[in-house]
């Protein structure tokens, strides 16, 4: 029973007991008892009415309290699943939700989607679309995903889900419910899973993925690039290597179950049928639970990876400019040999005089000659010998598995007979010699230093014969050992002060007058005595300990000539050697200019003897330091003349002042060749106006015979053997009383 009944069965009640007074009259007692039952009648309705409505009441409360307790547990629900519910109304455009998590603007707009103010211009199109879709009907649900603007003005992607609920008579949309979901760690991780996924596509590396049983479930394009065939053919297949049985298989799956990764270098048949250097690894893949779910294996291809190993292999082992085997190569190799105790010999060459082609006509053609002579000398090779090219022009022969004397004998004439064999290169034609120092294994050493270092003392001694070659011997290290223990005293006797400066006097050969003196250099040391030039100054030159000794002695004269100038004992130039390594320092005039101020020497009191090997090293960069040298007022000297290779057309050019006569040259003037030689000296050196110099002259005959030849001054034993600053002293004043004063030489 209804409300509206309820109400209108009272309506009725109430006419029926106004019907009376409406009535005609009736009997009082008639209408007592009608009014009775009447009023019983009410009564009873009443009280069920009343009693019906409170019924009614408690289930409405019953009811509503059922709606409030569901709606309670869907706002929860809505709210523990993070989404946020939203209801519609298309026709007004108002939106309301459930759990906002998100800015929505819900005033009404013109606009086809609600909050299009708020998602981004790019994802607009999108919505639209599934929009546009759902409206047609061509899809069950609505569904995009979109980014939208939060508070902070920053966009973040949502899943937006909905569906049509109402439509009116015309079947169009009128309410529409759905929920937004925040995906945006969602898109995160999704976008992560993109890249990686394309990296891995994208690599050049094979990469193929096996489920726990190692059955494959995926691979990427370079497994089908490198191995052929098609991706289908492949999927759920059992591991395996083509070209490698089971026993191989099962040896890999037994070390991952050690290890949890394998890898190994292999060689297998890429889809053409070659054989490709590649490395496999292998690596396990577990779950949370630490049960493996998968294997991936990466294929990668070595073959572009040894040839740039090959490629770095022969540029550290091989030398560029004559492409045989280096100097590096030559220590890994001998060193085998040598573990290994196979008997060998050891020849190692040096190209006499090279620099000087270098110096003369060049590096490149140097180079160019280098690589012709590799090329000779390498076909000479039997097939176990390597030759090397050690470094400069320094080539070492090995010849595997022989001591056999007359074998490697053989070998040594044959390469430099092929080594003095002329080369023809830019129009000259070109003779150059070498020295040998053979050593044996095991005789002369038992470790690849020390057979080089030996092998190399014999070319040492070989050089010194020129065109030759020697075996090492004891002897030879002795002198090694020797040559050792000069260069340590050196060494020492320069931090000692151990190198002390004599003086031979130079003198007029007309009037017997001193005009001036050669400062040579004297290294006396405590316990060794006085230790010869010959011995240790060509020791000097090769360590370059010449240089220091040879400032220690400018510096020295300088020192004593200002002295003897100060006490008026002398007034002519001293005669200082210049070596070829002091020669070529860069910055020789500022040295010498050093040493000038710091003893307050004038420098026209100085006088530089150079080697004539020395300004034929490169004669245009020798003129250009000799004129350096000579604009400072300091006199020149060409030491040695005719002792080189001097030419006629640089000797002009040269800003010389004096040219010295040799010694050996004095020495031969007893026969008529001799003579005429001194003689062609004397007059070249009077026709380009130098002064000429005869030293180590030590008799009569020889002061008459250059006296006769118009040399005009003359040093050697025949005056005086070479002092000592005390000793020159005394002949300095000894000189002085015989002599008024002393003239300076022009």
């Amino acid at each position: 029973m209804t409300k509206t009944t309820i109400i209108k069965t009272i309506t009725s009640i109430l006419l029926l007991l106004a019907w009376p007074t409406m009535s005609a009259p009736l009997t009082t007692g008639i209408m007592q008892n009608q009014h009775l039952t009447l009023i019983i009648l009410v009564g009873v309705v009443t009280t069920a009415t009343l009693l019906y409505l409170a019924v009614s009441n408690h289930k409405t409360k019953r009811a509503l309290k059922a709606l409030r307790h569901s709606e309670q547990r869907l706002k929860s629900t809505v709210e523990g699943s993070g989404d946020t519910l939203w209801d519609w109304n298309i026709r007004s455009g108002e939106i309301n939700r459930i759990n906002d998590r998100f800015m929505m603007d819900t005033t009404p707009g013109t606009h086809l989607i609600p909050n299009a103010s708020l998602i981004h211009p790019q994802d607009l199109p999108l919505v639209e679309k599934q929009l546009k879709l759902h409206f047609a009907e061509k899809t069950a649900f609505f569904e995009a995903t979109y980014r939208v603007r939060n508070s902070l003005d920053q966009y973040h992607w949502v899943l937006d889900k909905g569906k049509i609920i109402a439509k009116d008579e015309n079947l169009n949309p009128l309410r529409m419910t759905g929920t937004i979901r925040d995906i945006n760690h969602l898109k995160s991780t999704e976008e992560r899973l993109n890249l990686f996924a394309k990296c891995v596509e994208s690599l050049t590396d094979a990469i193929a993925i096996y489920d726990h049983a190692f059955r494959l479930v995926d691979l990427n394009p370079s497994y089908i690039r490198i191995f052929g065939g098609v991706r289908e053919q492949y999927i759920n297949t059992e591991f395996k290597l083509p070209g490698y049985d089971a026993q191989f298989i099962r040896q890999i799956k037994a070390a991952l179950k050690k290890s949890e990764h394998w890898q190994e270098e292999l060689k297998l048949y890429d889809q053409t049928g070659t054989m490709l250097p590649i490395e496999i690894s292998i690596d396990e893949i577990k779950n949370n639970r630490g049960h493996i779910t998968n294997y991936v294996v990466v294929f990668s291809d070595l073959t572009e990876r040894k040839k740039a190993e090959s490629q770095l292999h022969n540029l550290s082992n091989r030398d560029r400019t004559t492409g045989l085997p280096n100097r590096n190569l030559f220590f890994t190799n001998l060193k085998k040999l040598v573990d290994q105790k196979r008997d060998h010999a050891l020849l190692v060459f040096d190209l006499d005089n090279f620099k000087k082609i270098n110096d003369s006509l060049g590096h490149q053609l140097g180079d160019s000659l280098l690589a012709k002579l590799a090329m000779r000398l390498n076909k000479l090779c039997r097939q176990q010998d390597t030759f090397y090219r050690l470094g400069g022009d320094e080539f070492a022969l090995v010849m595997s598995g022989t001591n056999d004397i007359h074998t490697i004998t053989k070998a040594a004439k044959q390469f430099l007979a092929v080594i003095a064999t002329p080369f023809k290169m830019a129009n000259h034609e070109l003779v150059i010699t070498s020295s040998v120092g053979i050593v044996l294994f095991p005789e002369d050493g038992s470790t690849p230093e020390i057979l080089l270092k030996n092998a190399d003392t014999a070319m040492y001694h070989a050089k010194q014969k020129g065109n030759h070659y020697l075996f090492f011997n004891d002897s030879m290290n002795e002198q090694a050992v020797k040559r050792l223990q000069i260069e340590n005293l050196m060494r020492f006797g320069l931090k000692e002060d151990h190198f002390v400066v004599y003086y031979q006097p130079k003198m007029d050969i007309a009037t017997g007058a001193l005009v001036g003196m050669e400062a040579l250099v004297r290294f006396i040391t405590p316990k060794k005595g006085v230790i010869s030039p010959g011995l240790f100054i060509p020791i000097a030159e090769e360590t370059g300990q010449i240089v220091e000794i040879g400032e220690v002695v400018l510096d020295k004269a300088c020192k004593d000539v200002k002295r003897w100038i100060d006490q008026g004992l002398f007034n002519g130039r001293v005669a200082v050697n210049l070596s070829a390594r002091q020669f070529s320092l860069p910055d020789l005039t500022a040295r010498i200019d050093l040493i000038l101020q710091k003893n307050q020497l004038p420098s026209y009191f100085l006088e530089l003897e150079i080697t004539e090997g020395t300004v034929m090293d490169d004669p245009q960069e020798a003129i250009s330091i000799m004129r350096s040298l000579s604009s400072r007022g300091i006199h020149l000297a060409m030491d040695d003349f005719g002792t080189g290779y001097s030419s006629l057309a640089y000797l002009k050019q040269f800003p010389l002042n004096t040219l010295k006569v040799d010694k050996a040259f004095v020495d031969d003037m007893n026969t008529e060749r001799g003579c005429n030689m001194v003689d062609s000296i004397v007059t070249i050196a009077h026709n380009l106006g130098l002064h000429v110099v005869a030293e180590g002259v030590e008799h009569e005959e020889q002061l008459h015979q250059l006296q006769r030849l118009n040399c005009q001054t003359i040093q050697g034993y025949y005056y005086a053997k070479p002092l000592s600053a005390q000793e020159f002293e005394q002949f300095l004043r000894s000189q002085q009383s015989e002599k008024p004063a002393l003239q300076l030489v022009n």
